[in-house]
C-alpha cells in the first residue's frame, strides 16, 4: 500500500507539474498578495473607526463634564451645597470614564499606526512582486517561444514531427510504387506477365530480335573493318602504278543481244 501510494503521488506531481503554467501560479499569488492588502487596509479603517467614535464619546463625556462643573457652582452660589456636592460626584464618575476611554482611544491609535506601517510595507512588498512577477512572465514566455522555435527547426517538436512522420510515409510509399513498376517491367519483358494491351513481345520474337541486333552490329564492324582494309590496299596500288609496275585493265562490256520474233 505505501508503495502503490507513493506510485500514486508521484505520477500525480508529474501530471500536475505539466499542467502548470508558472505565469497563472505567479498571477494567483499576486491576486492573494492583494486580497490580503485589502484585508489589512479593512482592518485600519475598522481600528480608525473604533478611535473615531471613542473620540466623539471622549468630547461627550468631556462636555458633559464641563456641565456639571457649572451646575456645581451654580448650586454652590446659591447656597445649596448639596446639590453642588452631587454635580461634584457625577462629574467625578464621568472623568473616570474620560480616563478609562483616553487609555483606550490611545492603545486603538498605536495599533493604528501599526496596522498602517503594515500596510505601507505590505504595499511595496506587492509592488515589487508584482514588477518581479511581470519580469518573470516576460522571461518565461521568451523562453517558451524560443524553445519552440529551436524545436520547429530541429523537427522534434509534435506538430514538426507529424509533418516529418507525413513526408515520411510519402517517401516510402513513392519508393515502394517504384520498386513495384521495376518488377512488373522485369517480369513483362522475361514473359512472365502477359501485357493485356497486345503490344508486348513474347520470348521468342525477343530472342530473335536480339540475334539480329548482335548480328547486325557485327555486319557494321565488318564493313568498318573492309573499308579500312580498302584504303590501305589502295594506297599501295598507287605507289605501284607509279613505277610502272602495274597496267589497268579493260573491263569487258557486255554485248547487247537482240531477239528475232
Amino acid at each position: 500500500m505505501k508503495r502503490m501510494g507513493m506510485i500514486f503521488r508521484a505520477k500525480a506531481n508529474k501530471a500536475l507539474d505539466r499542467a502548470e503554467d508558472p505565469r497563472e501560479t505567479l498571477d494567483y499569488s499576486y491576486q492573494k498578495q492583494l486580497e490580503l492588502l485589502q484585508k489589512v487596509r479593512r482592518g485600519v479603517a475598522d481600528v480608525a473607526t473604533s478611535r473615531k467614535r471613542l473620540e466623539l464619546q471622549l468630547n461627550q463625556l468631556q462636555s458633559q463634564s464641563g456641565k456639571l462643573e457649572d451646575q456645581g457652582r451654580k448650586a454652590l452660589a446659591l447656597g445649596r451645597e448639596d446639590l453642588a456636592r452631587e454635580a461634584l460626584s457625577r462629574r467625578a464618575a464621568l472623568q473616570q470614564q474620560v480616563t478609562d476611554l483616553e487609555t483606550q482611544h490611545a492603545t486603538l491609535q498605536g495599533e493604528e499606526e501599526k496596522l498602517t506601517l503594515a500596510a505601507q510595507r505590505l504595499q511595496a512588498k506587492v509592488d515589487a512582486f508584482r514588477t518581479k512577477k511581470e519580469t518573470i512572465k516576460a522571461t518565461y514566455t521568451a523562453a517558451q517561444a524560443q524553445t519552440r522555435i529551436g524545436e520547429a527547426f530541429s523537427g522534434i517538436s509534435e506538430e514538426m514531427g507529424d509533418v516529418g512522420l507525413a513526408i515520411q510515409r510519402a517517401e516510402d510509399k513513392t519508393a515502394q510504387l517504384q520498386a513495384r513498376a521495376g518488377a512488373i517491367d522485369e517480369l513483362l519483358a522475361s514473359g512472365a506477365l502477359d501485357d493485356q494491351s497486345g503490344m508486348h513481345k513474347d520470348d521468342i520474337q525477343a530472342e530473335l530480335d536480339r540475334l539480329s541486333g548482335g548480328t547486325d552490329v557485327e555486319l557494321e564492324l565488318q564493313r568498318m573493318k573492309a573499308e579500312l582494309a580498302g584504303g590501305s590496299s589502295g594506297g599501295q596500288q598507287a605507289i605501284e602504278g607509279g613505277n610502272g609496275q602495274s597496267q589497268p585493265q579493260q573491263q569487258p562490256q557486255d554485248t547487247p543481244r537482240f531477239d528475232k520474233q
